[in-house]
């Protein structure tokens, strides 16, 4: 197929070669000229992947227009409190017809809404027009080209299948699944439970700390999306548990990373300057949590996390404040 990957950043550069493998033609659109020169003369993409070369097949355009022309496959991989706004910008040329394939991990501070309904919202589309691709894709290392799977979700099937067959590369694979609802808010909230990890760390905090925080923050994410309709066998695949371990344990994750620079210094401000790029669950972390108040789920951890990052309590008092939780019954029914 002809793709458009629009995002020419860390994920979407490296989506882009994930396609090119797999056997499409593939465009990607920047809004930076000096990112879109340097991946057409040199393939590379220095100051979102370093000295990797990208394959020379991919072409790279400022030119939204160029970029959608002809294209079979739109593949959003923008940051996620700016989709609205892009969106708005670009309707009038996005064609009815094309599916979309969401990569946006994140939920719309101003509405609480996931990335596939903002698309329906603005565009105007039928959810079974737009699929999502998440999983435990550190960016890093999908760009090495190390085995990695993901979860291709749509309310339609043959979506859910073009979407895995379109990135079916050698060393990248993803299995279909109907559960959009799960997939996202699990993609969104592991970001946020990897904040509290990362703030443990960054506080000196070992492994057992780690284990529980991410056990239950898995439980909190699992009791939220089942709340608003998600399938519960969806936290023990890749969208669930995989995402959440690969975000929670790898130095790669922007997430924890920003999350240790935050423990060390109690500092939002220097927390954000500690990472080069957007921490998603930091923006998440307000609309998660009144997420989860709208449909009655007790979220210590996520609202944890949000009272530091909006310098309420600091990390030392958000543990402190954990570790005094009423316990009850581990396993609850949901």
């Amino acid at each position: 197929m002809k793709i458009a990957v629009l995002g020419s950043g860390q994920w979407g550069s490296t989506l882009a070669q994930v396609l090119i493998d797999a056997g499409n033609e593939v465009i990607i659109w920047g809004r930076n000229k000096e990112v879109v020169a340097e991946i057409n003369s040199k393939h590379q993409n220095q100051s979102a992947l370093g000295e990797h070369l990208l394959p020379e097949a991919l072409y790279a355009t400022s030119e939204i227009k160029e970029a959608l022309d002809g294209a079979q496959l739109l593949v959003l991989a923008i940051p996620s409190q700016s989709l609205r706004q892009n969106l708005e910008l670009w309707k009038g040329l996005i064609g009815p017809d094309i599916p979309i394939v969401s990569t946006l991990k994140g939920i719309e501070i101003s509405t609480q809404l996931r990335m596939s309904e903002v698309i329906c919202q603005v565009l105007g589309r039928d959810e079974s027009s737009i699929s999502v691709l998440t999983g435990p894709n550190l960016a890093r290392e999908v760009i090495l080209r190390q085995p990695a799977g993901a979860v291709a979700a749509s309310t339609s099937q043959k979506l859910a299948e073009l979407t895995s067959k379109a990135f079916s590369a050698p060393y990248f694979r993803a299995y279909t699944s109907n559960d959009v609802i799960g997939c996202e808010l699990a993609s969104a909230t592991k970001n946020v439970i990897a904040i509290a990890v990362g703030m443990s760390i960054g506080m000196g905090f070992g492994e057992n700390t780690q284990a529980l925080v991410i056990t239950r923050g898995l439980n909190e994410l699992t009791r939220l999306a089942i709340a608003r309709g998600a399938q519960p066998l969806t936290f023990v695949g890749l969208a669930g548990v995989g995402d959440l371990l690969a975000t929670c344990g790898s130095p790669l994750s922007r997430n924890r990373t920003f999350g240790e620079a935050l423990g060390r210094s109690g500092s939002v401000e220097q927390a954000q300057r500690a990472i080069s790029s957007t921490a998603e669950g930091l923006t998440t972390a307000q609309a998660l949590v009144e997420l989860a108040h709208l449909v009655g789920v007790e979220a210590p951890i996520m609202e944890a996390v949000c009272d530091v990052v909006t310098s309420k309590i600091s990390p030392q008092q958000a543990f402190l404040n954990l570790m005094k939780i009423q316990t009850g019954a581990e396993i609850d029914h949901v």
